[in-house]
């Protein structure tokens, strides 16, 4: 079986340019809070959270406060969603959700669990990619770009090595 080489679909750059725009996006929709709380899920997911916060941090005026959320994306169903925060940590907060990419909206579906134990200010949803397959009822309020698939098809986003930064396509 031949193996088929992965499709650069984003460069490093092209990136930073996306993240760069969602920051401004995300400001824009919050200009009038005092602080964010930014989710990331771990893994690229949360490699994004931290390149928005620097964002964040240059152009807006409102604190910005990160945190990971650990779960197992592998299982049918999940376990509960590790922060390093209590649940009451999240209340009358603005959360921005982040991961890399929505596919079928599952992984975001089980990271709402924390922020729907406490009545919150706003929760969005912000992603580098939208593969457009949704089974789950969330959609991205940001996102970086779109990207029609087919299901077996996989998107692969390296934000964690330098040397191999890119979205590519398998």
């Amino acid at each position: 079986m031949e193996t088929v080489q992965p499709t650069l679909i984003l460069t490093a750059e092209q990136i930073r340019q996306k993240i760069r725009r969602i920051a401004f996006q995300i400001y824009e929709n919050n200009v009038d809070e005092s602080a964010l709380l930014l989710a990331g899920i771990s893994g690229e997911g949360f490699m994004m959270a931290q390149s928005l916060a620097g964002v964040l941090r240059e152009i807006a005026p409102f604190a910005v406060d990160l945190i990971e959320l650990k779960l197992d994306k592998t299982q049918l169903s999940q376990t509960p969603v590790q922060t390093d925060r209590p649940a009451d940590a999240f209340t009358d907060k603005v959360i921005i959700l982040i991961d890399d990419v929505i596919y079928t909206g599952r992984t975001l579906a089980f990271s709402l669990q924390p922020f729907l134990q406490v009545p919150v200010r706003k929760l969005q949803v912000a992603v580098l990619i939208d593969r457009n397959h949704p089974r789950y009822p969330v959609a991205a309020d940001y996102k970086g770009y779109e990207l029609s698939t087919t299901l077996t098809e996989h998107v692969d986003v390296v934000l964690s090595n330098d040397d191999r930064m890119g979205v590519y396509l398998r």
